[in-house]
């Protein structure tokens, strides 16, 4: 009987201690269940944070492209083991594969944000990863990009997108197509009528055309124009708008028309109906003669004319009112528009590439003809970077604009050869301490030569101009069209090395490479970037 008391108040000892052990691993279970919840709310604060970045969110997409796809392929090498969704309760270090999937383990909400992100075949892939990720990519945004390259396991691509939009519930992030017209002119309306594209924020339609077809008239379908209160993003290329729809894009911040027919009132319409409009690309358009900008919210606006095709192409921009523009960058001035008149733009301060080809260039009250100053009565102080394309080079047409510029920091120089070779450049001009230049005096500190020919005089006394009487310059680029030996290059540093120049500091930098030229420059949409000039060479091919 004592036997009997003894064993039964040790095991309610036992039992005590157990459910004490017990209730300290509940509370230490509870506190990493909360520190694991911690972490999960600030994994997708930080996912939320990083969709709001565009070159965060490529980082991000890119990362879980890579990680999706190798889960992928470990998941079909290991069947034997068990999906996600089964070895929740395993315990850590069970020899699991899951062991690694740290990934996984995130809010369904930072995963969609990722699967959203990927490329169209990338995002429908990770479907195969596990139980775990089955219902993410139809429950995330689409993001339905679409070429020639999409036909899969015998499916045409028109095939494929009719099976997309028929099982995704939407709603989309971003469409884009890349297809022939003839193929397709007849579903592009039903695809873009989807319900899988529902509150659209980006959309990229090109009209790919043969030889046999360019004549052939496609106007964009008017469902295109569904989108016009989501989109933020739009471009569009090779494709003609009807002219009897105006829409209105409110939250529209980027907007693209490259080798578009389109009448003037239509596009006047649209630019004054995007009330949040950043950055506008015009290129190559047709059916605009003069088109005159008045935005209180652009910021960036590149633009060039399609003088090669007939009809009717851009002939004068003006930029009456534009509070807030930074940057005017014609993208090939050779193709015009062949007038320029800058009325009102209080913050501009990246303009080019101007040249001989933009035949007026109205700054105010001051012009220039053919790059050649009429009068010189109106000064920008805002202007901080320029970009010229000088026939000689010409000296005396460079620092006239600069003159214009007081506070100019940057100044890229593209020379060229003369047409006519028995002209010679005369840039021995002195400069006069009487009429100083206020941005030499003050503020150049970059100065940059693209196709720079160190055997002939004009080009080495453009240099020298500026080594002379830079007095603030830092950093001088000179890049030749061609390749050279290190005799050269050790040359013509002696010539550029000059006893008296105005700043001591400045690091003068010569290489060869191919002939380089700032037409079309990609960058009018990025406005992260300070400077949209300040890109590598293309380099030597025979350096390196």
């Amino acid at each position: 009987m004592e036997a009997a008391v003894v064993a039964a108040s040790a095991a309610a000892a036992a039992a005590k201690e157990a459910a004490v052990a017990a209730s300290a691993a509940a509370a230490t279970a509870a506190k990493e269940a909360a520190a694991a919840a911690t972490t999960a709310m600030e994994a997708a604060a930080a996912a939320s944070a990083a969709a709001l970045n565009a070159k965060e969110s490529a980082v991000v997409a890119a990362t879980a492209g890579e990680a999706a796809a190798a889960a992928a392929a470990q998941a079909s090498k290991k069947r034997k083991f068990h999906s996600i969704n089964d070895q929740e309760d395993e315990p850590p270090g069970s020899g699991t594969v899951d062991d690694q999937d740290h990934i996984s383990r995130l809010p369904d909400a930072v995963l969609g944000s990722i699967v959203s992100l990927l490329p169209t075949k990338e995002g429908a892939r990770t479907q195969a990863i596990s139980r775990r990720w089955r219902p993410l990519w139809r429950s995330a945004p689409l993001n339905l990009v679409v070429d020639y390259k999409l036909e899969c396991k015998g499916q045409t691509t028109i095939e494929i997108i009719r099976k997309i939009l028929s099982e995704h519930p939407g709603p989309a992030h971003r469409f884009s197509f890349w297809l022939l017209v003839s193929d397709c002119a007849d579903e592009i309306g039903g695809w873009l009528g989807s319900q899988a594209l529902d509150n659209l924020q980006e959309l990229e339609i090109t009209y790919g055309r043969l030889v046999a077809d360019r004549k052939t008239v496609y106007l964009l379908p008017s469902s295109t124009f569904r989108f016009a209160p989501t989109l933020r993003v739009a471009k569009f290329h090779k494709c003609n708008f009807p002219n009897f729809i105006v829409p209105e894009f409110p939250c529209l911040k980027q907007l693209t028309l490259d080798r578009v027919t389109i009448s003037e009132d239509v596009l006047q319409g649209i630019i004054s109906g995007c009330s949040a409009l950043e950055s506008l690309e015009l290129k190559d358009n047709r059916g605009i003669a003069r088109l005159c900008i008045s935005s209180q919210t652009l910021k960036s606006l590149g633009f060039c004319a399609d003088r090669m095709s007939r009809g009717i192409f851009l002939q004068e921009l003006v930029i009456e009112d534009a509070p807030l523009l930074e940057r005017l960058l014609p993208l090939d001035p050779e193709y015009g528009p062949p007038t320029i008149r800058i009325i009102s733009t209080p913050k501009l301060k990246i303009l080019g590439m101007l040249s001989e080809d933009i035949a007026e260039l109205h700054f105010g009250t001051t012009v220039f003809q053919k790059m050649i100053a009429v009068g010189l009565t109106t000064k920008i102080y805002t202007m901080r970077v320029l970009v010229l394309d000088s026939v000689g080079p010409n000296l005396d047409a460079v620092v006239n604009f600069i003159k214009c510029f007081p506070r100019l920091e940057r100044l890229y120089v593209i020379f060229q050869p003369h047409s006519h070779p028995w002209m010679v450049m005369n840039n021995a001009r002195k400069y006069d301490p009487l009429d100083p230049v206020e941005c030499l005096e003050l503020h150049l500190k970059k100065v940059v030569l693209k196709n720079y020919d160190g055997t002939k005089s004009p080009s080495i006394d453009f240099t020298k101009f500026f080594v002379l009487n830079a007095k603030v310059l830092k950093e001088m680029k000179i890049t030749l069209p061609y390749h050279r030996q290190d005799k050269w290059f050790a040359n013509q540093h002696g010539l550029l090395r000059i006893k008296h120049r105005a700043s001591r500091d400045a690091r003068i930098e010569l290489e060869c490479g191919s002939k380089d030229y700032f037409t079309h420059n990609t960058n009018t949409h990025d406005l992260s970037m300070d400077d949209p000039f300040d890109m590598p060479s293309s380099g030597c091919y025979k350096c390196s």
